[in-house]
């Protein structure tokens, strides 16, 4: 679960992210989420980030949902 945390208020919303030192390995990751329009974004150097609802129910569906 993502946590959001404002001022006013406080959310929460799942997101699956993958981590993987190999530019390869990534690239693989990413080029398969495209192919089953999967949604995803770079966070950093090593990380991708997937956490649109639409996104995450697809996850859900091919690997199964987190826990």
């Amino acid at each position: 679960m993502n946590i959001i945390r404002h001022p006013k208020k406080m959310y929460s919303y799942p997101r699956y992210t993958f981590t993987n030192h190999s530019d390869d390995i990534r690239d693989l990751f990413c080029e398969y989420c495209d192919k089953v329009a999967v949604e995803w974004r770079q966070m950093n150097r090593w990380n991708i980030s997937i956490a649109r609802r639409g996104s995450v129910a697809l996850m859900d569906r091919h690997i199964g949902p987190k826990r």
